[in-house]
């Protein structure tokens, strides 16, 4: 005999905005709507405040992804043991309150006495908490552990990663109350859950490097108040992770003797300028055909700058084995770097070091000539602050440029050419 189960309603079965009455929203003219600033909170780390565009706005929704033991819940501990001044209530569904004792003691000797944490996937009992507790901040670890009784489906499936962020989404804005939300990704690197997801929340924030390695990257891949692409670097170490205040250091080699096959360039992530290290080899192929191979840069871009080289300049690479990588496990897609990679390309065939003390900031086109790239004046006081004698531009970007007030050597340049005469002369 077949028995029908019913489940019954709880008393509030969101977050109450759900059976409160809502003012009817009227169309308002553009010119009238009163603008005002978007107040911030200031986290206490640099990065994090750099990558949110200024720090945590109230009322927002901010989503972190990255892989498995990224260092995901550890940033966002470091953020409620150091806060101060805000009732930060930490929700975990992955881990028991003995778990993150354990690594709060790590992290800090002395945590912030306004973190609370709360072990608890159920919507309704997390919402009731809050009502008690009314915390200032909200962090939930994850968005994939949470349920809503009011879906009849299993933790993590599609909608009921839906149903808890449009819950936690009301909130947020009904209360003003930032939000933090930690989601796993799928094996091809995309947050887990549907694309409305994303859709949904205000910020977008990447947490990428590799575990192997202590460097991490935290990327803004959206951000409704501020730049979409902003870096910050951190550092992992035993004790939780180090804000890096100067990458350029980091994303450098320190060596003690000039090699071939290395050239630096002046990038910009965001807003921010950061020097970094291009290394290349070049060498006879083995087999058939010729391997192409490009860590941290476009393949296609690198193949690209390699027809050029062999059209424009005469350099015969259709039979050797090329080799790119971009140092300090980054990801470059400014087009500045090209005339750097091609350098080192270049300086790895004919075995001929260069300078450590020459930088580069340069777009190259399909007709060899150097193009000029936006920004140009950070990219020059970031290599002239770092100690480096030489840079080479497009001539198209001195337009404005006082070259009076920095000590580093301006090149000018607007053809390939141009460049190799004067360092392979």
């Amino acid at each position: 005999m077949e028995e029908i189960i019913e489940k019954t309603a709880t008393a509030v079965p969101t977050w109450k905005t759900e059976t409160s009455s809502r003012k009817l929203s009227k169309p308002s003219k553009v010119d009238e709507i009163q603008s005002s600033i978007e107040r911030r909170i200031l986290t206490g780390d640099k990065e994090l405040d750099r990558v949110l565009g200024g720090g945590l706005v109230e009322g927002s929704l901010v989503l972190i992804g990255g892989e498995p033991g990224i260092g995901k819940s550890t940033l966002m501990l470091q953020l409620a043991l150091n806060l101060k001044g805000k009732k930060l209530l930490y929700i975990s569904g992955e881990e028991s309150e003995q778990q993150i004792k354990m690594r709060a003691e790590r992290i800090k000797e002395s945590p912030s006495a306004n973190c609370y944490i709360l072990t608890e996937t159920s919507t309704q009992n997390i919402f009731k908490q809050i009502e008690i507790l009314e915390p200032e901040i909200l962090v939930v670890d994850s968005i994939q552990t949470l349920h809503s009784s009011h879906i009849d489906s299993t933790p993590g499936s599609v909608s009921q990663v839906r149903e808890c962020t449009a819950e936690l989404l009301r909130f947020a804005k009904e209360t003003g109350v930032p939000v933090f939300l930690i989601g796993h990704i799928t094996k091809d690197g995309a947050i887990a859950g549907p694309k409305i997801l994303e859709h949904m929340v205000d910020t977008v924030l990447q947490f990428e490097g590799d575990r192997h390695h202590v460097y991490r990257i935290l990327r803004s891949i959206k951000n409704r108040f501020g730049a979409a692409a902003e870096l910050g670097i951190y550092e992992m170490q035993g004790s939780g992770l180090r804000e890096v205040s100067n990458p350029s250091e980091i994303l450098l080699s320190q060596r003690d003797e000039e090699l071939s096959g290395i050239a630096i360039s002046a990038m910009l992530e965001g807003a921010r300028p950061m020097l970094i290290e291009t290394q290349a080899l070049v060498s006879a192929a083995a087999y058939g055909t010729p391997q192409r191979s490009a860590t941290g840069f476009d393949t296609k871009r690198m193949n690209m700058l390699l027809a050029v080289l062999e059209k424009r300049c005469g350099f015969r690479l259709s039979t050797q084995d090329v080799f790119l990588n971009i140092a300090g496990g980054i990801r470059v897609e400014d087009p500045a770097i090209d005339l750097a990679v091609l350098i080192a390309i270049i300086s790895s065939h004919q075995d001929i070091s260069i300078s450590s003390k020459n930088c580069f900031a340069a777009e190259v086109g399909l007709s060899g000539e150097i193009r000029a790239v936006n920004r140009i004046e950070q990219r020059i006081a970031e290599a002239d602050k770092l100690g480096f004698e030489t840079i080479y531009i497009s001539k198209y970007n001195l337009k404005g440029i006082d070259i009076a007030k920095y000590n580093l050597e301006i090149k000018a340049v607007s053809k390939i050419e141009e460049v190799f005469e004067m360092i392979f002369g």
